[in-house]
């Protein structure tokens, strides 16, 4: 037997032993790694508003996500190697699950071959997995991509969300939301099937509790729904029945899309929300999903004169769809001016032109956002899903 057969059973070995699934991270990462053959390894994940790649040791520092090499591996989803001194070579691995950017592996060695980067992106894969099966139920990976205390609202309604991003290699659905910490009312979802892609937006009455149960509940009934294989009008009364029924004071505005992944035709239903926007070929179509809206999801829907509208407009190859809540174009710049729906449509069409990852424009839109402004005066969500087919 060869040593690399050697190694490779040791992996084999640790990931059939039970008793080590029960093992934290850190430890589980150190052995994986002895068992691959590989120096040392250290794991950084992604903070809550990705400006910061936070370790899981006390020992060593935190790492700006605009700025670093390792930064550099989690924006792009590559691979970057640097030199570390004495201690040979830095090689950086993205932690990625599916489609969604977990954070970055720092893999230390002396010399970067073929068996060992083989090794090293195997490991990185595994420890992708492992975050995701264990976030769920460990607090100490919240604590560590926490920068401040997170507000009771914002605690309730990140409870509900999805991963950030979602996908396959035809697809991919991602989105950002702020205040990180102070959000009230507003919510994403996003979801696949073999054949669909559902995706929506939220944004409920106020900046309070009760808003942040509204959109709870919301989010909710259109997964009860939705898990069901409802179509969208049901969807929408499903929502409606539900705030109708639980709280009758509450509304909340809406988009909620679903995508045929074979045929690219996307349905949607507004209700009372901004129309989302179609980028195609590195610009945006002005009106193409401009319809009269349906009243807000709630007790309004009584005001309805007649059933929920269904809108559908044939998707090209490379499209990209966004979903927005107000807060994003009535954000204020520090100048006193609104950040607008122009300069948010043309920021994601200069990214998309420059061939930008999905998940890094709407991260860097958020952030331009952020830093431009003295404060929002409002929550404000981005969900943007770009469709690229199988060639035929």
């Amino acid at each position: 037997m060869t040593r690399s057969e050697t190694r490779d059973g040791l992996l084999g070995e640790f990931l059939a032993d039970p008793a080590n699934a029960a093992l934290d991270l850190t430890t589980a990462v150190a052995r994986c790694s002895q068992a691959l053959g590989l120096q040392q390894s250290l794991v950084y994940l992604a903070d809550i508003q990705q400006r910061l790649l936070v370790p899981l040791t006390d020992s060593v520092l935190a790492l700006p996500i605009d700025g670093s090499l390792a930064g550099w591996s989690y924006r792009t989803q590559s691979l970057r190697v640097e030199e570390a001194g004495l201690a040979g070579l830095t090689a950086w691995l993205p932690l990625v699950d599916g489609a969604e950017r977990l954070g970055v592996l720092a893999l230390h060695c002396q010399t970067l071959e073929p068996v060992s980067l083989r090794r090293g992106r195997t490991l990185a894969s595994l420890v992708a997995m492992m975050i995701t099966s264990k976030r769920a139920y460990k607090d100490s990976f919240i604590r560590r991509t926490r920068t401040e205390p997170m507000e009771l609202p914002a605690e309730m309604l990140r409870a509900f969300l999805p991963p950030r991003t979602i996908g396959t290699t035809h697809v991919v659905s991602t989105a950002v939301l702020e205040p990180a910490y102070q959000v009230g009312g507003d919510a994403f979802d996003h979801a696949l099937t073999g054949t669909m892609l559902h995706a929506s937006i939220l944004d409920a009455m106020g900046h309070d509790l009760a808003s942040g149960l509204t959109t709870a509940v919301a989010l909710a009934a259109c997964r009860k729904a939705r898990r069901t294989g409802a179509d969208l009008p049901q969807l929408v009364e499903s929502v409606d029945s539900a705030l109708a029924r639980w709280l009758p004071d509450q509304f909340c505005t809406a988009v909620l899309t679903q995508l045929d992944l074979a045929s690219g035709v996307l349905s949607w239903c507004n209700c009372g929300h901004p129309a989302p926007l179609l980028i195609r070929d590195q610009g945006l179509v002005a009106g193409a999903m401009e319809r009269e809206a349906d009243p807000p999801m709630g007790l309004p829907s009584a005001l309805a004169t007649g059933p929920r509208q269904v809108h559908q407009i044939a998707l090209e190859p490379g499209d990209r769809v966004l979903l927005y809540t107000d807060g994003v174009t009535e954000s204020r710049m520090r100048n006193g001016t609104e950040f607008g729906l122009e300069r948010f449509v043309d920021y994601v069409v200069r990214a998309t032109a420059a061939g930008e990852l999905a998940p890094e424009t709407l991260r860097r839109l958020i952030h331009s956002i952020l830093d431009s402004n003295s404060g929002l005066q409002d929550d404000a969500t981005i969900l943007m899903f770009e469709w690229r087919p199988p060639l035929h």
